[in-house]
């Protein structure tokens, strides 16, 4: 009876969807996290080709409605079971996800937390000035979150800022328009 169910071809679906999930999960994490939220062209291209290459390792001869399906939906139980073992589980949570890294500390750059993150300096202004702020001097803390985004915190208050960059736009118009 089990000999028959492990070579069905649904139950052959689930765990090749499952396998390539956990597969790229793994991937994604050796590869770091600044690729997350810093996707170039070459990064999407690379994105797309992957899901192109690995379609047929998830679902094999079955390439019926029901086994994409099927193939979809072991793919969103195991990322909502990954979901919750993360949210429950600190030390699986930082070793899959990482933790947050510390990137200028009261204007210093930590030149050997760029180093082991593979962030350049140019990367780093671009952060910086992307949060409205001049120059490292001005930035108390700079933090390479989990996410990939980059999270700076400056002493100059009016250029401080902790919300999204079309909202930063936005008011910068509305001045512009007041003066």
């Amino acid at each position: 009876m089990w000999d028959s169910l492990l070579h069905s071809s649904y139950l052959s679906i689930l765990f090749r969807a499952v396998a390539v999930y956990l597969f790229i999960v793994v991937a994604i994490r050796l590869f770091g996290k600044k690729e997350l939220t810093q996707l170039s062209v070459t990064d999407l291209l690379f994105i797309l080709l992957i899901s192109n290459a690995v379609q047929n390792a998830m679902v094999g001869p079955d390439t019926s409605l029901a086994g994409g399906i099927l193939a979809a939906t072991a793919l969103f139980a195991v990322n909502y079971l990954l979901k919750q073992i993360l949210y429950r589980n600190q030390k699986i949570s930082n070793f899959v996800q990482g933790q947050a890294v510390l990137l200028i500390y009261k204007g210093v750059v930590q030149e050997d937390h760029l180093k082991k993150v593979e962030i350049t300096l140019e990367e780093l202004k671009a952060a910086v000035r992307e949060h409205g702020v001049e120059d490292f001097a001005s930035v108390d803390l700079a933090v390479l979150e989990v996410d990939g985004n980059i999270s700076i915190i400056s002493h100059n208050v009016e250029k401080q800022t902790t919300v999204p960059s079309n909202a930063r736009k936005r008011r910068l118009k509305a001045r512009l328009r007041k003066s």
